[in-house]
């Protein structure tokens, strides 16, 4: 009888439009992997001399498995939307247990640590409070308090002093004091030159330091007198260029010194910051016949500053802007993946655990190993050929109405014996 044969045909259908029907349900779920029906033939238990006359019996569903290609991106308007191009998982912790995705839509929780729509928290190489990342791995958590303030301690100055420029009619009259009473200050014929830069004190106050370039009478010689706020801080520093018009190469680099520095508030009182000093580097500078001109000026101190926003880089380092122009690393999200990725179990919410069929997780940053990397900003698409599945969909129904027809020719068949006489 062929009853048996067909209905597993049957069965196998329906089971084929089940995978079919949870396809095209997934279509637009982000990060969703389509699966496909493997199926197998069945056959008596062997006999010793039966050739390739055996009759089958039917079929029978051998194994349900996912296709990992790549999804196609779409960009998204959140810096935390994380899109995997090339192989690899998110590692998410769910209360302690691993679990593994591919759907990278992220936002912070009230904690600040980032999580999927389902709680689940990501987990990232943590970072140390300078921004380097370490081999630590856990909970990805952003932070939200003040950065703290970084007081200057390398001024970098380039300039070129005019070599055309003859000594200041009148004399440097150092020290100044802008809150002296009455103030005093440089008087103009007293330099040649001057500039002026930010630098930054222990609680991140702002404060105005002037450097004054004065030309002596000696030839290819010139003083730098430093004020800050107003305020006699260093000098004079002797700088003196070759016939060229640079420093001689045995004598770089050229730095001026501020030592013992007290940082001043507006009325002229100590602010409370520490006492410091700070280099300023002039090596870079130049005399030439040119007018006086600033090449290059920065220091490395910033008061303190909010969290402004994120960024994340393709190497899926999570970077911390602030609204004082400073970024911070705050780690960098892990990404593994498995020998046999067809091993996975199947979590829902578009996860997946690890079983033993797919081998333990391989642990790196992204773009290494064979890892894919970060798109920032974007979202990985379901993988599923929405035209594809409805192509298989008439075929598994076509399988199913001919499994359905082999039961009815053999309902026929069966009454015909029975209505012999």
């Amino acid at each position: 009888m062929a009853f048996n044969t067909a209905i597993s045909g049957i069965k196998a259908s329906t089971a084929d439009l089940s995978i079919i029907g949870n396809n095209v349900a997934n279509s637009s779920t982000t990060g969703f992997k389509l699966s496909r029906g493997e199926f197998a033939d069945v056959y008596a238990s062997g006999r010793l001399g039966v050739g390739g006359d055996a009759i089958g019996k039917g079929v029978t569903l051998a194994a349900v498995s996912q296709e990992f290609t790549q999804g196609n991106i779409s960009f998204t308007d959140s810096s935390l939307d994380l899109a995997i191009n090339g192989s690899g998982f998110f590692m998410m912790s769910d209360g302690g247990a691993q679990v593994y995705t591919r759907a990278g839509d992220f936002s912070l929780d009230q904690s600040g640590f980032v999580v999927n729509n389902q709680g689940l928290q990501l987990m990232a190489y943590q970072a140390d409070a300078s921004g380097n990342i370490t081999g630590a791995i856990d909970e990805l958590q952003i932070t939200t308090s003040l950065i703290n303030p970084s007081p200057t301690t390398v001024v970098d100055m380039s300039v070129n002093l005019d070599a055309r420029e003859i000594v200041p009619l009148g004399a440097w009259a150092g020290p100044y004091d802008a809150f002296a009473v009455p103030p005093t200050s440089p008087s103009p014929d007293a330099y040649n030159s001057t500039t002026s830069l930010t630098i930054y004190d222990s609680l991140g106050n702002p404060h105005l330091m002037s450097t004054y370039f004065v030309k002596t009478a000696t030839p290819n010689e010139w003083e730098a007198h430093t004020l800050i706020d107003g305020v006699t801080a260093g000098g004079p520093d002797t700088l003196t260029f070759n016939t060229s018009g640079q420093f001689d190469g045995a004598l770089l680099p050229v730095q001026t010194n501020v030592a013992g520095w007290t940082p001043l508030d507006s009325t002229g009182s100590a602010n409370g910051a520490a006492v410091q000093g700070f280099t300023t580097d002039l090596s870079p500078s130049t005399q030439y016949g040119a007018d006086f001109s600033v090449l290059a000026l920065g220091q490395d101190g910033f008061t303190t500053g909010q969290l402004g926003g994120l960024e994340v880089a393709d190497d899926g380092t999570v970077f911390a802007h602030f609204t004082n122009g400073q970024a911070l690393a705050l780690g960098q999200v892990v990404m593994v993946d498995f020998a046999n990725s067809q091993g996975l179990q199947p979590l829902g919410n578009t996860a997946w655990g690890e079983t033993f069929s797919s081998g333990s997780p391989l642990v790196g940053a992204p773009g290494s190993a064979g890892l894919g990397v970060i798109q920032s900003g974007a979202l990985e698409d379901s993988n599923v050929e929405l035209t594809e599945q409805l192509v298989n969909m008439i075929v598994a129904q076509r399988n199913f109405q001919a499994n359905a027809q082999v039961i009815e020719t053999e309902d026929a068949i069966t009454q015909t014996v029975i209505n012999l006489r």
